[in-house]
């Protein structure tokens, strides 16, 4: 009996080590791995740090993550495990994500990576430094303390796959 694909989804702030992970998953099991930046960067460009641009950015954002998504089950539906590299910062999206596993008939994890705030703001700093092209590079101190205000950490049964049936 083949075992079946797994649905990975990496959880954490920006700067956490999310994506590094993610990519060593990837390599050390074969599964898809899918960064919605990296397609975002792609597409669009970085369209996060110009205000008049905001919504937009939010609407294609989601848009690559539906598309990403919908390419994903049908991976896990061919039996390809898949990562999600998506921060999934509230608990009702993994719960979500979890039960839409299961109707796949696929496994779960959930991979949860932090770091104190201290070290989030250094590591975006670093990546600012270093010139690379991404939306994090350039996210501000402020930016960082706005989404881990909103952040809900996993809890010890969710990160064991324990949901309420």
């Amino acid at each position: 009996m083949e075992p079946r694909p797994t649905l990975t989804l990496m959880v954490g702030l920006p700067g956490s080590g999310k994506t590094t992970l993610a990519k060593r998953l990837e390599q050390e099991t074969g599964a898809v791995r899918f960064t919605p930046d990296e397609w975002h960067l792609f597409l669009f460009g970085d369209d996060f740090h110009h205000p008049e641009e905001h919504a937009l950015h939010d609407d294609r954002h989601s848009r690559v993550e539906a598309l990403q998504w919908e390419l994903g089950k049908k991976l896990l539906e061919k039996g390809v495990s898949v990562i999600l590299d998506y921060g999934f910062w509230a608990r009702e999206e993994r719960e979500e994500k979890y039960r839409e596993a299961q109707a796949l008939g696929a496994g779960f994890q959930i991979r949860y990576t932090c770091a104190p705030l201290e070290e989030l703001c250094r590591r975006l700093e670093d990546r600012g430094r270093e010139g690379r092209e991404d939306v994090f590079s350039t996210i501000t101190r402020e930016d960082v303390e706005s989404r881990a205000a909103l952040f809900q950490p996993p809890d010890r049964e969710e990160l064991e796959g324990k949901y309420p049936e």
